[in-house]
């Protein structure tokens, strides 16, 4: 049997649109119920025994799938999402892509789907934008950004439980919408007794598909309560876990009187090793090391209520690519403003009772969450150079 063909960008086809878009105005953004995607995709086949296809960019179009296709019927589907910044300077840039692609093929790894090399996937990322950066992030939008969406699907039609003998990689870009912070903070319902995110053994860690859909439920209820999002417990012990789809901090005075920025920890697989959250970690162990102590750990509700009751919390923050809730719709919003990819957190309802926790004025970011919001999105939009960021030349 000849070898496996490898994902292979140098093998890149280009066949661009003859028929493009006019970009939306925000008015249009914010009024549509669909998301709108830019005018071009990548796409790569694979198949069992001969490997992967040259990649094409072509126009953004349908996919052919039979009702059959396994991903379909057995949830054989993950993804990615990332950005592209339109910086201060007009220059377009990528935070840290390397970080999600090689989580990709964990993911893909976790659910039998066909393995890549990460860099290949990089590359073609930074192809797409190049691509369309011009167009639906042009220098006027300077501080704005595109949404980046790789997907890989099962496809081959198969009606019963096995590996995937063909799969179908893809890469599109959306065209989103700003989504400001909540007045006065993000404000959590936690999960309901009946009902978890993610379990021991599972494949909470994996950015798959099955992870988000079976969370509405709960975060439509929070919704209708009032709430912005939920505050995923584990066990009968009430671990935290995240915060809706976003990793979750909290800042407290030990009762040792050290301070501590705290977050679930990876070891259980319970929750996603975020890009943005390995980032916050990284940085304030670097440069507030003479301040607090950075862990990783368990830490229970219980654990929380206490320390308000002792007036020992100091903040709390949800970090992620930034996704948001249109409180008016329950939509999830793969999307929100630069300045709120990490959103302060100012009460966590549990049980019948409020655990209200210090923010900013008006709700914006206290000091440490403000410090490390700040740090990231300088690297992002150019105020300050960095190895996380890498510029993206862009096709005229």
């Amino acid at each position: 049997m000849a070898d496996q063909q490898p994902l292979d960008a140098s093998k890149l086809t280009c066949t661009y649109t003859s028929n493009p878009q006019e970009v939306p105005s925000k008015a249009a953004l914010r009024n549509g119920s669909e998301t709108i995607c830019t005018d071009h995709m990548i796409t790569a086949s694979w198949k069992a025994g001969a490997g992967w296809s040259a990649p094409e960019l072509k126009p953004f179009g349908p996919l052919g799938l039979l009702p059959s296709a396994s991903c379909l019927h057995y949830a054989y589907e993950c993804f990615e999402g990332l950005k592209a910044y339109r910086g201060e300077d007009g220059k377009l840039r990528m935070f840290r892509t390397d970080r999600n692609t090689r989580r990709f093929l964990m993911s893909a790894g976790r659910i039998s789907l066909p393995q890549f090399d990460p860099d290949e996937l990089e590359k073609l990322i930074h192809k797409l934008v190049s691509v369309e950066g011009s167009k639906w992030l042009p220098q006027d939008r300077a501080g704005d950004f595109l949404y980046v969406r790789p997907t890989m699907i099962g496809t081959d039609s198969q009606l019963g439980v096995t590996t995937p003998r063909e799969a179908l990689l893809y890469i599109i870009i959306g065209y989103t919408p700003r989504v400001d912070t909540p007045v006065g903070g993000k404000r959590l319902l936690t999960s309901p007794d009946d009902m978890v995110r993610s379990w021991v053994g599972g494949f909470g860690y994996a950015k798959v598909g099955a992870n988000y859909g079976p969370s509405v439920l709960a975060n439509q209820e929070a919704i209708r309560q009032g709430y912005h999002q939920i505050l995923w417990l584990y066990g009968t012990e009430g671990f935290c876990t995240e915060a809706g789809g976003s990793n979750f901090f909290v800042l407290w005075k030990r009762k040792d009187g050290k301070k501590e920025l705290m977050t679930a920890p990876l070891d259980d697989q319970l929750i996603l090793d975020g890009v943005t959250r390995r980032s916050c970690i990284e940085l304030a162990r670097e440069r507030l090391k003479d301040e607090i102590e950075v862990t990783e750990r368990k830490f229970t509700i219980e654990d929380l209520q206490e320390a308000a009751a002792e007036n020992r919390l100091i903040e709390s923050f949800a970090a992620g690519t930034a996704v948001s809730f249109d409180t008016s719709s329950g939509m999830i919003l793969d999307a929100d403003d630069s300045k709120w990819f990490i959103t302060p957190i100012s009460q966590i309802h549990h049980r019948g009772k409020d655990i209200n926790i210090p923010t900013g004025p008006d709700g914006r970011p206290a000091e440490i969450t403000g410090k490390i919001k700040g740090w990231l999105g300088d690297m992002m939009y150019g105020r300050a150079q960095h190895e996380w960021v890498t510029e993206i030349p862009e096709k005229s």
